[in-house]
């Protein structure tokens, strides 16, 4: 019978953890064979690059999944993928920066919002960069490709 690797505790073939200090037992076969989900604290095992860059440019709430991507292990190497999770960050800052300023300025009547019409284009641009992302390509928008081109240099 196997013991706990921290506390010294008898714990089954088959369990993941102790019962007595709750610590994840290292995997020794049995009924237990082949990876644990979420081992190593990697949530993202099963997701493609594809996926992931596309999940970065959802509008409204994308930028979750970019700060989880930007992360993520998984994706520490891929320069696209984070190339891409930048850009959808820099998106959703853009839009939130449009809601909380032209969205709060006082427009005469009879002119057209301007917040719309840069919300609409905001909108568009994901779209269509969730389409690029659909197709692999890493695709610059003017302002938001340079500084997602510049933060993942830097990264």
């Amino acid at each position: 019978m196997p013991f706990c690797s921290q506390c010294g505790n008898a714990v089954g073939p088959a369990d993941r953890f102790c019962g007595r200090c709750g610590a994840g037992q290292p995997n020794t076969g049995g009924a237990a064979a082949g990876p644990r989900p979420g081992a190593g604290g990697e949530q993202l095992g099963n997701m493609s690059p594809r996926t992931a860059s596309i999940l970065c440019y959802i509008p409204w709430i994308g930028w979750v999944a970019a700060i989880v991507v930007l992360a993520a292990e998984r994706f520490r190497g891929n320069r696209d993928v984070r190339f891409h999770a930048f850009q959808g960050l820099y998106l959703f800052v853009a839009s939130l920066m449009n809601q909380w300023v032209l969205r709060a300025l006082p427009w005469p009547l009879g002119h057209v919002q301007l917040y719309g019409l840069v919300e609409l284009g905001l909108l568009g641009m994901s779209i269509f960069m969730m389409v690029k992302a659909a197709h692999e390509q890493a695709y610059a928008l003017p302002l938001f490709g340079e500084l997602a081109a510049r933060s993942v240099a830097e990264d």
